[in-house]
């Protein structure tokens, strides 16, 4: 039985949060629970990443919002942001999330997201909900929203490392299911 815990995975960039997360949903997906909200996707160029796409985990439905061709005062790296075109797609998932599904899913709590008003009162929304969550989360930002999720008592942040992102979705789900660790 899962437990209505909340998780923060945090790590440095590229240390495999969203990988980790994947494979936590995958895990989660064979106890007939229905998980919903939202991940961020890498779009690649054969080794290099060119842009992300936020993607609804229940309807499918995605949205490219980050990339090298799109010119924006937001900026994540070398790649322009189109907050409206991840708002689109993002605040309704997680909204869905919360009245529909068992499992809150928000990858990321990030630099570029945070930009987002909308967004950042759907997370606070879903931090709300009586209902299990799993978040990424920004390792260094500053950001309120993010300060404020470290410090819920009510949230476990565990970080992704090269050392431990194998084991770490095997550990989620142990907790997930109350299991003192």
């Amino acid at each position: 039985m899962i437990t209505d815990i909340k998780i923060g995975i945090t790590g440095l960039p590229g240390a495999g949060k969203t990988k980790t997360l994947l494979r936590v949903i995958e895990m989660l997906s064979t106890e007939e629970l229905k998980i919903g909200g939202m991940i961020n996707q890498p779009i690649m160029d054969g080794r290099r990443k060119v842009g992300f796409a936020v993607c609804d985990i229940v309807s499918k439905e995605n949205q490219i919002f980050a990339h090298i061709d799109i010119e924006s005062r937001i900026m994540e790296g070398k790649m322009g942001v189109d907050l409206p075109k991840f708002e689109s797609i993002a605040v309704g998932a997680i909204r869905n999330a919360c009245e529909l599904c068992d499992v809150i899913v928000i990858d990321e709590v990030g630099k570029v997201e945070v930009e987002s008003q909308p967004f950042i009162d759907a997370v606070k929304f879903a931090l709300d909900v009586g209902k299990p969550m799993i978040l990424t989360l920004h390792k260094k930002s500053r950001n309120p929203l993010l300060q404020d999720i470290r410090r819920r008592d009510d949230v476990r942040i565990l970080e992704v490392t090269p050392t431990n992102r194998n084991l770490l979705p095997h550990k989620i789900i142990r907790l997930m299911n109350g299991e003192n660790m």
